[in-house]
């Protein structure tokens, strides 16, 4: 399985140079818009949008889509973690582009345009310019530059004015991180990462035309979309007619139940520390440990990044990156310092900044922290009371 979906790929972007010349297209040149199913992968989970050309007298059945990316790019890794990945315009023949959705079992809907010969012309000009290698590149952005923004900006360019967007089918408006959610489980790991990666910025109310950052979007605003006064869809289909991907969750292996078993197993090491008069020292190091490398990820996201999306992420405020250093100095110290309670107090004030900016949506958390910010309160608690008590204690090792 995972060979075939490497050749696929590789046939995708590989395909297709022939199409920087010139084609004559015949009056039967008809343009469509395909949209794609999600799957079970996080990159696969907000499906996909394509251009498709077909014109029967010449032979011709052609898609384009904005998603490419050549692994082979120099630090790969490196540049996609900083949001500097460039991504491109490819070309593939239909029958290689449906298999790959065959094969990962998904839906395909298409929406031909009612469209001139000349638009037609004008449109499938456009794309092939763009497909050539000193055009087809550019820099991917999640909300704003992406797969499916590509096509309602291509073909505003196309043809202006003559192309009106309508918004009347939004009866609602969301924030950008409610219409992420929308395609993702809530107790799920990959929403709980997103959560904890994406700012405040996402959470600000999206418009008609930037809720098309999502392929089933671009599918209900090209329904709603005119074209010289005229509909711009003469009619849609489906191609591929499968399930919609139902992505359970075991509870077991839940974040909600992980993070939930932390907080237990944290209030009965902390009930016996109380007893006992001790502090159990690898408890603290992990607790401060984890949440300091999560705050550099975090730092390093918004500072170090072209992600738009991963700035002005208040997440910072309890997964804060000092932890790292201070982790260490609660694994070696038997008595800790009096500045290192009044850092604690500091951590017990961030965690109730957070509170307040989640309150009042400056920044919507996920609800799954809940238990890890329950988790921190009661060790960071713990901590002061030991210090303010100042009891010389044997260390639990």
């Amino acid at each position: 399985m995972l060979f075939k979906k490497i050749v696929i790929v590789l046939l995708l972007f590989f395909s297709l140079n022939s199409y920087s010349q010139e084609i004559q297209l015949s009056s039967q040149a008809k343009i469509s818009i395909l949209t794609c199913g999600s799957g079970p992968e996080l990159y696969s989970s907000f499906g996909h949008n394509a251009v498709r050309l077909q014109d029967s007298l010449n032979g011709l059945d052609i898609v384009f889509d904005y998603g490419r990316f050549d692994f082979n790019t120099p630090n790969f890794y490196l540049k996609f973690t900083q949001g500097k990945l460039l991504y491109a315009l490819g070309g593939s023949k239909f029958p290689n582009f449906l298999y790959e959705y065959e094969l990962e079992n998904k839906w395909v809907k298409e929406q031909v345009l009612d469209l001139t010969h000349n638009e037609v012309i004008t449109l499938f000009n456009f794309l092939r310019n763009n497909h050539k290698p000193e055009n087809r590149y550019y820099k991917y952005d999640f909300l704003f530059d992406n797969c499916a923004t590509k096509l309602p900006e291509i073909l505003k360019k196309t043809f202006g004015d003559k192309l009106v967007f309508n918004d009347s089918h939004l009866k609602n408006k969301y924030t950008f991180r409610e219409l992420i959610h929308q395609n993702l489980v809530s107790n799920s790991w990959s929403s709980f990462g997103i959560d904890l990666a994406l700012g405040a910025v996402i959470d600000k109310k999206a418009n008609a035309l930037q809720h098309s950052f999502l392929p089933n979007y671009v599918f209900q605003q090209f329904n709603n979309t005119t074209i010289n006064s005229k509909p711009l869809v003469k009619r849609e289909r489906i191609i591929l007619d499968r399930l919609p991907y139902e992505n359970n969750v075991y509870f077991l292996t839940s974040p909600l139940f992980w993070f939930t078993v932390l907080l237990i197993f944290v209030i009965v090491i902390t009930y016996i520390d109380i007893k006992n008069n001790t502090r159990n020292r690898r408890l603290d190091f992990i607790l401060f440990f984890v949440t300091g490398i999560a705050g550099i990820i975090v730092f390093l996201l918004w500072f170090a990044t072209d992600h738009t999306a991963t700035a002005s992420n208040f997440n910072i405020l309890w997964v804060f990156p000092i932890n790292l250093a201070i982790s260490f100095i609660l694994l070696r110290k038997k008595s800790l310092p009096k500045w290192v309670h009044l850092y604690i107090y500091s951590l017990l004030g961030f965690i109730g900044i957070t509170i307040i900016l989640w309150l009042f949506k400056f920044q919507c958390f996920s609800p799954l922290i809940i238990p890890i910010l329950l988790t921190l309160i009661v060790r960071y608690v713990f901590l002061i009371t030991l210090g303010k008590k100042n009891i010389k204690h044997q260390i639990s090792l």
